[in-house]
Order: C-alpha cells, then structure tokens, then sequence
C-alpha cells in the first residue's frame, strides 16, 4: 500500500510540473503566489524556479518585475537595520520606486533569500576605501543619478542613444542646496554634469532601440535647486511598458510608457535617463 502510495504521489508530481511546461510565461507567472505575501522561506524557493526557467539574466529580471505587479507602495521602507534607519536591507513585501528597481535586480541574481540580501547590499552601498561594502546611511546610494553614473550594478547609457547635441544637460552639485547647505546630513557633495533625453526626443522610435528591459529615472529641474536630479525611476520593458512603484496608484503598476509620460495636462518631468541592469556587478 505504501508503495503504491508513493508512486501515484510521484505520478501527480510529474503531472504537476507537465502542467507547469506547458503554461505560458504570462500563465506561469499568475500561477505563482503574490511575491508581497512570502516569507524569507518562501522566496528562497521562488527564486530557482525563475532561474531554471528564466536561464537569460535580462529575460529573468522582466519576469521577476512583472511578477512584482501589484505589490502595495510604501515609501523609505529600505534600510540599513540599524539607527538612523532599522528598516531591513532588503524586502518584498512592500515597495517604491527604488526599492522596486534594485530589489527586483537583487532576486534577479540571486538562487536564495540570503544571496539577494548580499546582492542588495553590492547594489545599494557604496564601498570604502578598503573596497568594502558595508550598509550604513552614510555609505547608501541615495541619489539616482549618483548610482547610474558611478554604480557597475545600473549603467548610464544615454548618451549612447542619442547624439550629444539632442540631449539636455545640467551641471549640480548632488546633495547641496541653493543656499549651501546639505539636502541630506551626509557630509558629502559630488560636483557632476548630468545628461539627459529632453521631452521633444522622447518618442516611440527612441524606446524602440532600447533592450528587452532597461532603468528609466525622470528628471524633475524643480529639484535642481535642492541639489537633486531625479524625481523618480522604474523599468521600461519591451520598448513599451513602464513598470514601477507608483505612489499614486498605491501599488507597482504596468502602463503604457508613452501615455504615462505624456497626460493630457503635459508630462511632469522635463526628461529621463535611461540605463542598464548588470548582472556581474
């Protein structure tokens, strides 16, 4: 009796995964549970389901994005688990717009929940001179623009699409105000020129040049004068699809990128810069 147990056990395990083959990317992924309600446990058998079936670095991290839809909006909810900020590392239950970008890019590498949260920690601190990278506040990447031009992990590329001529630039001073002081207590500045895709170039043949799945952040000039660029990052999929965390939807939403960007009032932003996600970083 046991015997026979075990072998129709096995025969629906093998009926299982048949099932499992036949289903497309898009069926697969419904299949799943909700990544927001995992434990740490959970995840860790999550993520090798998407390696082995995802083998493509780049193929891998879209499906893991598009998996991430719907995923409740929480801003600031990442960081170093020790004052000034004890939120964790590195999480999925809960996201915003950056949190969505290097979190995603985190599972994409990684086999285990322990091998993301090293991962977070490569793409989300900067290293000391020794070439260590330890979570602290300090350490953090905390502007965009920052990390896409310095961090090996998310790579500029805009200047690679478009002549210099077409694109806008600004000279800023990350991190430090009209007035001199410091946006945030950081005791550091970096003196940059930060070039970007003007609103007039922001068209349906540009995205159709773009890779599978790309970083796109939003320049917001409003901001210059605070010593920030950026007011705002997600993903480009497909040459179409925008997704991120959206603080007014609530959650991490899929929209057409191009409708987004232009509403009928006129776009928020007066640019984007685009980038690339790495895997050997």
């Amino acid at each position: 009796m046991r015997l026979v147990k075990s072998l129709l056990m096995m025969n629906i395990l093998i009926g299982l995964m048949s099932c499992q083959d036949t289903l497309t990317n898009d069926e697969w992924l419904a299949s799943l549970p909700s990544p927001w309600t995992l434990t740490n446990e959970q995840m860790s058998k999550m993520l090798p389901q998407f390696q082995q079936r995802f083998p493509d670095f780049q193929d891998r991290l879209k499906h893991i994005a598009l998996w991430r839809v719907g995923t409740p909006y929480e801003i600031f909810k990442l960081g170093e688990e020790i004052e000034p900020d004890p939120d964790p590392i590195i999480r999925y239950d809960v996201s915003d717009c950056t949190g969505h970008n290097l979190t995603s890019l985190a599972a994409a590498k990684s086999s285990t929940w322990d091998e993301a949260r090293e991962n977070m920690i490569k793409l989300h601190y900067k290293a000391d001179s020794n070439g260590n990278k330890q979570p602290t506040y300090q350490s953090r990447w905390h502007y965009t623009v920052d990390r896409i031009t310095m961090n090996p992990g998310t790579v500029d590329i805009t200047q690679t699409l478009l002549p210099l001529a077409s694109l806008d630039s600004v000279n800023i001073s990350l991190n430090q105000k009209e007035d001199g002081d410091e946006f945030l207590d950081l005791n550091w500045n970096r003196d940059m020129t930060a070039h970007y895709i003007p609103n007039n170039q922001i068209t349906k043949e540009l995205l159709a040049k773009l890779p599978t799945i790309v970083g796109v952040t939003f320049v917001k000039p409003a901001y210059f004068k605070m010593g920030i660029v950026m007011g705002h990052e997600g993903m480009i999929i497909d040459g179409k699809h925008l997704v991120h965390a959206s603080q007014s939807a609530g959650e991490t939403v899929k929209l057409d990128f191009l409708k987004y960007y232009f509403p009928e009032e006129g776009p928020f932003f007066g640019g984007i810069m685009i980038f690339e996600f790495k895997q050997n970083s």
